[in-house]
């Protein structure tokens, strides 16, 4: 069956009171964004406490769904069918017409969900849910009504018109990108990275995001892969600006100067200083990380308070509680994993050492930081100046 219109539904966005209509507006403008992609014009409306996309042209169903799909603060997306709202009578006609269309076998369990959000209609919605009931019954003996699991549920929505509907995809739910102000994603090629920032998206947050680089140890491909992993998490968030910084000088004066076991937590220190230069340059209000509790040495308690203690910024870390298949779950749903596991290295891999310190102290690492003093200021300079800004779409 072809539709040309899609009800979309929200959750959260209803008990936002006075100020909803900034969060409709800002969903609304998501969801035209979402569709420039698709071949076809499409008009995107509200009224009531529902949205439409109205199909003013030939599309394909299926690419309107996957665009819509991946639009933060939709919840359901239901292709309708909408009809002129008239007498009790014509509106049973749509119905049966509806479930033989949709339905061409006319067999299966239903049952009719009415809701008269126009109490102008003259049948309530409980007598409305009896009489379409019976009406399918009698054009279908094959259909049977079933109130607890029914294998269709017919929706009838009768407001300024009528929506006859019985399918409800799943969105991603959330907020509206951009409802929330910005934030700063430190963003590796593996596998949690990108599923913090897609979580941090969800609420609302525009996602910048920042790439340490370490050339000749890490190659093109390596940089190319953490690319192709923004993409994905654009296709949710929208144009990402990646900032590109070439860490190699400082991870090489780290791994000159400073005790191996401290190799990491240190190097995680400047990552944060410059993402956090980068972040406030940029307006964003916040750094988000891909860090799991004890996943790795840098990710005990100890470890993150002492990577946290550089920071002035509010430091986001959406997987702090979750175990790895959790966090592949994820990945695996949102389509970053395979890209992720592709085989080439980062910077943090190539200069790990084989036993890291895993509950540092805070003045013993500043004391080995101090060993940095005759170049950190100019390196960490030189880093920033090296910054490519790539626009990921």
């Amino acid at each position: 069956m072809k539709y040309s219109t899609y009800l979309i539904k929200y959750a959260e966005i209803a008990i936002k009171g006075k100020n909803r209509y900034v969060f409709e507006d800002a969903l609304m403008h998501r969801m035209r964004l979402a569709l420039k992609y698709v071949d076809g014009e499409f008009a995107v409306s509200k009224t009531q406490g529902r949205m439409y996309v109205d199909c003013r042209s030939e599309h394909d169903t299926e690419e309107v769904i996957r665009a819509l799909g991946r639009v933060f603060g939709i919840n359901w997306i239901c292709p309708v069918v909408r009809v002129e709202k008239s007498d009790l009578e014509t509106l049973k006609q749509d119905v049966v017409r509806y479930i033989g269309e949709e339905y061409p076998e006319g067999e299966g369990t239903f049952k009719v969900f009415a809701r008269r959000a126009d109490k102008s209609f003259p049948v309530r919605s409980t007598e409305l849910n009896c009489l379409l009931g019976d009406a399918v019954l009698d054009a279908y003996p094959g259909m049977k009504v079933d109130v607890h699991k029914p294998q269709i549920e017919l929706n009838v929505e009768v407001r300024e018109d009528i929506c006859i509907y019985s399918k409800q995809i799943a969105g991603p739910g959330g907020m509206p990108i951009g409802t929330n102000g910005k934030a700063m994603l430190l963003l590796s090629g593996g596998i949690d990275s990108p599923v913090a920032g897609y979580m941090i998206a969800k609420r609302g947050v525009k996602i910048d995001a920042v790439y340490f680089h370490a050339p000749p140890y890490t190659s093109e491909r390596a940089k190319q892969k953490v690319i192709d992993l923004a993409k994905q998490v654009a296709s949710y968030t929208g144009t990402i600006c990646l900032h590109v910084i070439n860490f190699t000088d400082i991870q090489l004066a780290i791994y000159e100067k400073c005790p191996h076991d401290e190799l990491t937590i240190i190097m995680r220190r400047y990552m944060m200083r410059i993402a956090e230069h980068i972040a406030k340059e940029n307006e964003a209000l916040a750094l988000i990380t891909g860090e799991s509790i004890g996943q790795v040495a840098s990710q005990t308690v100890q470890s993150l308070s002492v990577t946290n203690e550089v920071c002035t910024l509010p430091v986001f870390r959406p997987l702090i509680g979750f175990d790895k298949q959790e966090i592949i779950e994820i990945s695996e749903k949102i389509g970053t994993f395979e890209t992720s596991i592709l085989p080439y290295e980062d910077c943090c891999t190539i200069f790990v050492a084989k036993h890291p310190v895993t509950k540092p102290n805070l003045n013993v690492i500043k004391r080995s930081e101090e060993k940095l003093a005759d170049c950190i200021d100019e390196l960490v300079a030189k880093a920033i100046e090296t910054d490519e800004v790539i626009n990921v779409i």
